[in-house]
């Protein structure tokens, strides 16, 4: 029988990371919101990370629940945690981040005062070794609160990682994370958009997201770009089958060009074995034959961007030398504002 009085359900995804699993606990249990639950999930560590959570779980019997299971990578983590939460809410962590003591209560606030499906905060990117601030992210929009709207291109640039983010679960609760790794979140985050229909945002930043450059984010390969092609098909049906896809045709197209086009291609770019000029062929065939709207999304127009903004107009540029046929262009430009002036470049 469900608990209906947990208001959140806060799904931590453990895998090794002994180092840091206690401080990501210790912001956990002391969150000012009371009424939560807290599933740690073990992906079958190979360090004492089993045996912390199960002394967390001791000593704070009312909040931690302990999970060990066989490794299946994160996506399988995060999946066994949604299928056991019980809150009106639910969201994720990663285990060697950590929040501020408030970001449980905003975000749920944030959402249930304003009957919204989805609540959305800022973040920190932190270099982990240097444990300097790269960035700070997902600020802009303010205390809005926004419908989901096809003509409306604001649902193209929320980031799409789960953790600083609060679901109506009763909404999501039987979507997963996809098996692949590295881009399941990006897919479950335009998965959500077939469910929802209001976001609300809190500019506050709550979340402090360390990157690790031996994570799976940062190393792209060939086979990754594969999986994420087949199951970009996989969301295309979805939003089909759920009658969304003819409204929202021009988000989602432009959605695959952002993320396959944009983002994925300059991470697969650092590969060597890969053969760049042919996989961004095969990237610009893939988009045409299955996301067409790209072309003439109205998102990526120059008037349109113009009076968005900056990054808007960039997104413009590149879709240009998508259409010229000279993607790589793109690519040496980017990895040069990366890699040469340190520029941190998130669309």
């Amino acid at each position: 029988m469900e608990n209906t009085n947990i208001k959140l359900s806060i799904v931590a995804a453990v895998y090794n990371l002994e180092k840091y699993l206690p401080r990501c606990l210790d912001a956990l249990v002391n969150q000012t919101m009371q009424d939560i639950e807290i599933l740690c999930v073990d992906d079958g560590s190979t360090d004492s990370a089993p045996q912390i959570i199960e002394d967390y779980q001791k000593k704070y019997p009312d909040k931690i629940k302990v999970f060990h299971k066989e490794n299946g990578g994160e996506f399988t983590t995060r999946n066994y945690g949604l299928e056991r939460a019980q809150g009106e809410y639910v969201t994720f962590v990663d285990t060697d981040d950590y929040v501020e003591p408030n970001w449980a209560e905003k975000l749920y606030n944030a959402a249930k005062e304003n009957d919204a499906d989805l609540a959305v905060c800022g973040f920190e990117r932190i270099d982990l070794a240097t444990n300097k601030v790269v960035a700070t992210n997902m600020t802009n929009f303010g205390n809005t609160v926004k419908e989901i709207d096809p003509k409306d291109d604001y649902l193209l640039f929320i980031n799409p990682a789960p953790w600083n983010k609060v679901y109506k679960r009763e909404k999501i609760k039987d979507l997963r994370f996809l098996p692949f790794r590295g881009f399941n979140d990006t897919m479950f985050l335009a998965s959500c958009y077939t469910r929802i229909n209001k976001i609300a945002f809190v500019p506050d930043v709550l979340y402090h997201y360390f990157l690790r450059y031996d994570s799976q984010i940062h190393t792209v390969n060939e086979q990754d770009v594969k999986n994420l092609k087949k199951y970009l098909l996989e969301v295309k049906d979805l939003y089909i089958k759920s009658g969304k896809y003819e409204e929202m045709k021009y988000i989602l197209d432009t959605f695959a060009f952002l993320h396959l086009g944009t983002s994925v291609m300059y991470r697969v770019s650092y590969d060597e074995s890969v053969n760049m000029k042919q996989m961004l062929k095969d990237t610009i065939k893939y988009l045409d034959e299955n996301f067409s709207n790209w072309r003439k999304s109205p998102f990526l127009k120059l008037g349109y961007s113009f009076k968005k903004g900056f990054k808007h107009i960039a997104l413009w540029g590149v879709s240009l030398f998508y259409k010229w046929g000279i993607p790589m262009v793109y690519i040496k430009v980017y990895r040069f504002l990366v890699d040469k002036l340190k520029i941190d470049i998130k669309f």
